[in-house]
């Protein structure tokens, strides 16, 4: 199963679209796929057109099995597990909470039907950003081209380093930088980019070209449409597909480098 957090500090880059498409896409490629919004904002549910009455809080609480709030086939082959505003006060009630941080991964030990697990995340190293973190194995950070985002990015990879320092035991790798909101027209897009690209944390995974700006994306979340429901022919969906053609290629690869490793310790 491959497990994948998008995520980055600095709010507005395109974590929320990101994520939606991604696990929408992947799933219309014909994989078993669970989206899990762990922004107590819940834009997950905007975006989707999903309002239950419970959800993320109630797992991490012990209140609800996760199968209990799954709100499934939201679209074919994709599930989500929403989040709602009260998960705000999860920080104060699961304070003094022993491993608190891993709550989230034990939680969804059990789902093992799924290919693929995206989750969205919040614009702050909170408790349940920490959580996300620590149940992924590949991080995918979204980028937009402006230098706050930036920052944000910088800021993500110290909290990712961290996590690495404290949990070693974690696979935890950053799959992508995902440029977002690109236009290459501009001066600002320009900078941005070159300022990845000379970062040494950034550039090895820095994918390229990113995402390019479009409007239909801000359309379709206010339709509560996916990017291929709205505009399937627009520059967006189709630099999300190339995108999503990446990832699959990079679960490809490391399902090889397993059965050689797998083989190895058979020999």
């Amino acid at each position: 199963m491959l497990k994948i957090a998008v995520v980055n500090m600095k709010g507005g880059v395109g974590k929320t679209t990101t994520a939606v498409n991604l696990a929408a896409g992947i799933a219309a490629g014909g994989r078993h796929v669970l989206l899990v919004d762990t922004d107590p904002q819940g834009n997950v549910g905007h975006a989707l057109g999903v309002h239950p009455p419970r959800g993320l809080m109630q797992v991490m609480l012990g209140e609800a099995e996760p199968g209990d709030v799954i709100v499934r086939a939201v679209r074919e082959r994709l599930d989500v597990i929403p989040s709602t505003t009260d998960a705000f006060a999860l920080e104060r009630q699961l304070a003094g909470v022993t491993q608190r941080e891993t709550i989230l991964a034990r939680r969804l030990r059990s789902l093992s039907a799924y290919d693929c697990v995206v989750l969205d995340s919040s614009p702050a190293m909170n408790l349940l950003t920490y959580n996300a973190l620590l149940y992924a194995d590949r991080i995918v950070v979204p980028v937009g081209m402006d230098s706050m985002a930036l920052i944000g990015a910088r800021q993500t990879l110290n909290g990712v380093l961290e996590v690495q320092e404290l949990w070693p035991d974690r696979d935890l790798q950053l799959l992508a930088v995902l440029p977002t909101f690109v236009n290459p027209a501009t001066v600002a897009t320009r900078a941005a980019l070159a300022a990845l690209e000379s970062d040494p944390r950034m550039q090895t995974a820095l994918y390229r070209p990113g995402i390019r700006q479009c409007l239909d994306l801000t359309y379709a979340t206010a339709r509560h449409q996916t990017i291929w429901e709205y505009a399937p022919r627009s520059r967006a969906a189709e630099d999300y597909a190339a995108f999503i053609t990446f990832i699959e290629q990079h679960r490809v690869a490391q399902e090889a480098v397993h059965g050689q490793e797998s083989q190895t310790r058979v020999v």
